[in-house]
């Protein structure tokens, strides 16, 4: 069996600890599951000496993200955006309805806040020679196998050095270091907030002696 360790003392009432109990394990547990998850990621790239930034995505449980953010960055690894006001990211979805990703850029810097980064997903290495082209701050190579991003990520780095370059997309865990590139700088995978393994926490009451 896996030993057990201390890692809080609860004092008060019983009734108030009791009704609390299942509550607090629940979170701890998910929230450690998320930091141990990110921990492991983290460890995973820095064996193959990768330096650049893990992170996690917007696809957190409803009523929760609060919870699997801190975990994630308990974890050593960044939370990226809190909510859509934190960066501008353009999706596929908003490049296709606008027309074009010039389109898309063009009218997010109509109203975005000058401190505002924009983001942009792309699909090929074409929309993202666009995307850097318009001189956005991110880019984001979706769904490119390792292959793809190596060589597309070279390619965008020798043309423009200043712009980010995020994988994301077919990334897990066991696969992440396949995706740690020279030329990337940021890793984003929804394994992080979504299908984490709990760590198991129990309460136990501990007679106060007379």
């Amino acid at each position: 069996p896996t030993p057990t360790q201390l890692v809080a003392d609860v004092k008060g009432k019983a009734r108030d600890v009791l009704l609390a109990e299942r509550v607090a394990l629940n979170v701890l547990a998910r929230c450690s599951g998320v930091a141990t998850q990110a921990r492991r990621v983290r460890a995973a790239v820095d064996r193959v000496g990768w330096k650049g930034t893990i992170a996690g995505t917007r696809k957190t449980t409803p009523g929760f993200r609060v919870v699997e953010k801190y975990g994630l960055v308990v974890g050593g690894v960044s939370g990226h955006r809190y909510d859509l006001s934190h960066m501008v990211m353009l999706k596929d979805n908003h490049v296709v309805i606008s027309g074009s990703v010039a389109a898309a850029v063009g009218a997010v810097r109509q109203v975005r806040d000058f401190a505002s980064k924009i983001e942009v997903e792309c699909r090929n290495l074409e929309e993202a020679q666009e995307a850097a082209r318009l001189g956005v701050d991110v880019i984001m190579l979706d769904n490119f196998d390792p292959e793809g991003l190596e060589a597309s990520a070279r390619i965008l780095k020798h043309n423009f050095p200043d712009v980010l370059i995020e994988s994301s997309g077919g990334v897990t865990v066991d696969t992440v270091a396949d995706y740690a590139k020279e030329w990337v700088d940021i890793i984003s995978l929804s394994q992080l907030v979504q299908g984490y393994p709990v760590v198991d926490f129990s309460m136990k009451v501990v007679p106060q002696k007379q």
